[in-house]
């Protein structure tokens, strides 16, 4: 009986350890199907802006890294500090790698000067390089956004406030309502999956 009782549990061992792995195959073959599905929306142009501590940051520093971009000004009293809130969430979560990174281009580079720049990063908890606040000409900001990310809107009042996901390739993969928090799931489903692809 005993005998009996050693080969059942053997039995309920193997059966456990083959449907874990079962589950695993599943679980890699979804990321894997997660990733094929992104699309390619297209690719961010040569740019080449200054950061808020005066480093030049353009699309060469973005090669290489998961790249999460959206336009802002400072001094803006409407979506502006919401949106950053939520890219601040995001700073915060992928906080134990450098291979996601934030990049936030002002569309009123005549008002955000570098020192405006960095007290705003200072704002949102900036602590690293991880998160990049950009600042260039303004006709290169409006071509950047027009031609670039292919987001239409007068600057600076009336720019896009959604987050952009551009790969380590620097093709962009999907477009995402700051302002819903279900889209923002998506984003972080799609940073997961692009992110293993990396692995």
């Amino acid at each position: 009986m005993r005998s009996k009782g050693i080969y059942s549990g053997l039995i309920l061992g193997v059966s456990g350890a083959l449907i874990l792995a079962l589950l695993g195959l599943i679980v890699i073959e979804i990321a894997h199907e997660s990733r094929q599905s992104l699309d390619q929306l297209g690719v961010v142009p040569e740019f080449s802006f200054i950061d808020q501590n005066g480093n030049i940051f353009g699309k060469e520093q973005m090669m290489g890294h998961l790249n999460i971009v959206n336009f802002f000004f400072t001094s803006c009293k409407g979506p502006c500090p919401y949106m950053n809130g939520k890219v601040a969430e995001l700073y915060q979560k992928y906080s134990t790698t450098n291979r996601v990174q934030f990049v936030s281009v002002s569309v009123d580079p005549e008002t955000d000067s570098l020192q405006v720049l960095r007290n705003y990063a200072a704002r949102f908890g900036v602590t690293d390089e991880r998160w990049r606040f950009l600042r260039g000409p303004v006709e290169d900001v409006q071509n950047l956004t027009e031609h670039g990310f292919h987001l239409a809107g007068e600057l600076p009042n009336l720019h896009s406030t959604k987050l952009i996901l551009v790969d380590q390739n620097g093709t962009i993969r999907g477009y995402y309502d700051s302002f819903d928090d279900a889209s923002l799931d998506v984003l972080t489903v799609h940073t997961r999956a692009l992110l293993r692809g990396m692995m």
